[in-house]
C-alpha cells in the first residue's frame, strides 16, 4: 500500500480558500505535499515556504501531481480542467459561477478522470444534504423552506449551498422556497424547515470558520485520489 503524501496542485492559491489550503496542507506533511501553487498573476516569489509558485499562464509547466484543488474564477476553470484531463489527474473544484458549457465539460471529463465539483465542501453540509433528501422523501406534501444567512459582502442569493440543499429536497419531489439574509460577518448558516399540520422539523448547519471548507476539500482530495473516473459528490467521499 502506497503511503506517500498526496501531491497537490492548489489552483487559485492567492485567494482566501487557496491560502487556507496551503496552510492546512502544510500542517499534515505525512498526508499532503503541495507541489505547485498557481495564482492568476505572476508570483512575487517563486518559492514560498518550500512550495513552488506559478502564474496561471504557466499552468502547463507545473510538475506532476495527483489531485488539483481549484478555487479560482470561471475564466480560470477551463485550463485547470483541461490540464487534469490531459494528465489523467483528479480534480476537486469549488469554483462558483461556471457556465452551462463548463458544466457540460465537467460531465465529459468525468469519463476520463475522477472529479468533484461542489458549492460547499463542509462535511457537515454533505451529511445535511443526505438527511434533507431522506426527510423530504419520508414526508411528501410537507412545506419545505430554506433560510440562509451570510455576511454582508456575499452577492448571490440564494447561496449555492441553499440551492444544493434545495436540489436534495427537490429530488424527493418537494417544492422548495428560499429566503436569504445578509448581515454582519456571518460565515454561513442554513436552516431547512419541514412544516406539516401541527408539527415542524428544523435542520440547521452553522459554519463558524472558513477553514471547514478547506478541510473538507483536503479530505475529498485524499479520498478521491486513486478512485476510478467519475463525477463524485462530497457525500460519496465521507469515509
Amino acid at each position: 500500500m502506497d503511503t506517500s503524501p498526496i501531491r497537490l496542485l492548489i489552483h487559485g492559491a492567492s485567494g482566501r480558500m487557496g491560502q487556507a489550503l496551503l496552510r492546512l496542507a502544510a500542517e499534515q506533511p505525512a498526508v499532503y505535499q503541495t507541489v505547485a501553487a498557481v495564482t492568476r498573476r505572476a508570483p512575487a516569489q517563486r518559492v514560498v515556504d518550500g512550495v513552488p509558485h506559478f502564474a496561471a499562464s504557466e499552468l502547463a509547466g507545473v510538475p506532476d501531481f495527483d489531485v488539483a484543488i481549484d478555487f479560482s474564477l470561471p475564466e480560470g476553470f477551463d485550463p485547470v480542467l483541461a490540464l487534469c484531463t490531459d494528465r489523467g489527474r483528479a480534480l476537486v473544484s469549488g469554483t462558483t459561477g461556471i457556465s452551462t458549457v463548463q458544466q457540460e465539460a465537467l460531465a465529459a471529463a468525468s469519463v476520463r478522470i475522477p472529479l468533484v465539483w461542489a458549492t460547499n465542501f463542509s462535511l457537515g453540509v454533505a451529511v445535511l444534504a443526505d438527511v434533507v433528501e431522506r426527510v423530504a422523501s419520508a414526508l411528501p406534501g410537507w412545506d419545505v423552506d430554506i433560510v440562509e444567512s451570510h455576511h454582508v459582502h456575499k452577492k448571490d442569493a440564494p447561496s449555492g449551498t441553499a440551492l444544493t440543499l434545495g436540489q436534495a429536497a427537490g429530488s424527493a419531489g418537494a417544492q422548495v422556497h428560499y429566503a436569504s439574509l445578509r448581515a454582519g460577518d456571518i460565515v454561513g448558516e442554513h436552516t431547512v424547515q419541514f412544516a406539516g399540520l401541527g408539527e415542524r422539523i428544523e435542520l440547521t448547519h452553522r459554519a463558524t470558520h472558513r477553514d471547514v471548507f478547506a478541510r473538507g476539500a483536503l479530505h475529498v482530495a485524499r479520498v478521491l485520489s486513486g478512485r476510478p473516473p467519475g463525477a463524485y459528490h462530497v457525500r460519496d467521499l465521507l469515509d
